[in-house]
């Protein structure tokens, strides 16, 4: 309440923003919006990082798994799935279950996301080397690619290492 001065009521001291600091907030909401909130929207963005992920993620599995079975473990690509077998040779058979009991074979796939093109198979030794379909050592690096990022996932031909 206002004081009484001879009489008259004052006015209150008011509170609350002024103009400049409403304009301030505004022009910051208004910056995000613009920015930040298309992220959220683009599940694109979202799903190619989990297929690449969810890929790298099996590979490095095959090739633990077949050093742990004294077998090879190949991995067989489509454009937009990874599965896992395992066998005697290079040519795989039996299906491979995964690491936490998923039935065989293990496999990861995307619906929304894919590779830029479409990986040739490989397999993975006893000792964790690469080779091809046909069982031949791989001689170079293979580098593999999800539509939509920079990253790439490659699998070295010597080692097995997968990065």
């Amino acid at each position: 309440m206002g004081k009484v001065k001879g009489g008259s009521r004052m006015p209150a001291r008011q509170s609350g923003f002024t103009i400049v600091e409403l304009i301030a907030v505004m022009v910051i909401v208004g910056v995000l919006a613009a920015t930040a909130i298309p992220r959220f929207f683009n599940r694109g963005d979202f799903d190619a990082r989990s297929f690449s992920d969810q890929t790298l993620s099996i590979l490095r599995y095959a090739q633990k798994s077949a050093i742990a079975k004294h077998r090879f473990v190949c991995a067989t690509f489509t454009a937009n799935s990874v599965a896992l077998t395992f066998g005697a040779t290079a040519a795989c058979g039996a299906g491979l279950a995964g690491p936490d009991g998923q039935p065989a074979p293990y496999f990861v796939a995307s619906a929304n996301a894919s590779f830029t093109a479409t990986p040739a198979a490989l397999s993975f030794d006893a000792l964790g080397r690469t080779y091809d379909a046909a069982g031949v050592a791989l001689a170079a690096d293979r580098v593999m690619s999800v539509n939509g990022l920079a990253t790439t996932i490659t699998v070295e031909a010597e080692t097995g290492y997968v990065r």
